[in-house]
């Protein structure tokens, strides 16, 4: 290598993989029909899903990935990149959600994070980290692939059976921690 090249991290190579992704999906709307088209081109046996798996992966055992405690070390999150130009205003985000030995008492034994709104919806990456592992989405639960809830969703995220990171893109950035979860009957 000569002087004048430089490696970049795997942070940087995350979001370079992520950039041609993000163009291709910088004008659909998140709904069911997007989640569908997702889980078929993107799926887990393709070769983006494989590669960012793999980077954010590498990214919570480097430690700049969902690095941040917001229920202690089972529940974390980073955000990676604010929405900018060249990202075309999404924001990258990773979210690490933990359900084992949990004490929150939820149906399956899931774990529950903070209740959160999408204002302009959200494309979502599931990655397991553990056999089994499953993130609620719109569509029941996700064992790896993409959820996308639509504009205006709101919810718990959830996991149960183990381990996820959600690498998740926010058009414009925009999400909702101020809104009030409905009440329990």
């Amino acid at each position: 290598m000569s002087p004048n090249q430089t490696t970049r991290t795997s942070k940087e190579e995350l979001v370079a993989r992520c950039l041609p992704f993000l163009e291709e999906v910088r004008d659909m709307t998140t709904d069911t029909n997007i989640e569908q088209w997702l889980n078929t081109k993107y799926g887990v046996d393709s070769a983006l899903y494989k590669e960012l798996a793999r980077l954010i992966r590498q990214g919570v055992e480097e430690g700049w990935a969902a690095d941040v405690e917001i229920s202690g070390p089972r529940y974390r999150r980073a955000r990676l990149v604010a929405p900018c130009p060249e990202t075309f205003y999404f924001s990258i985000t990773a979210v690490l959600m933990d359900s084992t030995g949990n004490q929150q008492n939820n149906p399956e034994g899931s774990f529950r994070g903070d209740y959160h709104a999408h204002p302009y919806g959200e494309f979502n990456m599931v990655v397991p980290l553990d056999d089994g592992a499953a993130l609620a989405g719109p569509n029941g639960w996700c064992h790896g692939g993409w959820t996308a809830p639509a504009p205006g969703s709101h919810h718990y995220p959830e996991a149960k059976d183990g381990a996820v990171i959600a690498l998740f893109f926010l058009p414009a950035g925009r999400i909702a921690y101020d809104i009030e979860p409905p009440p329990r009957h």
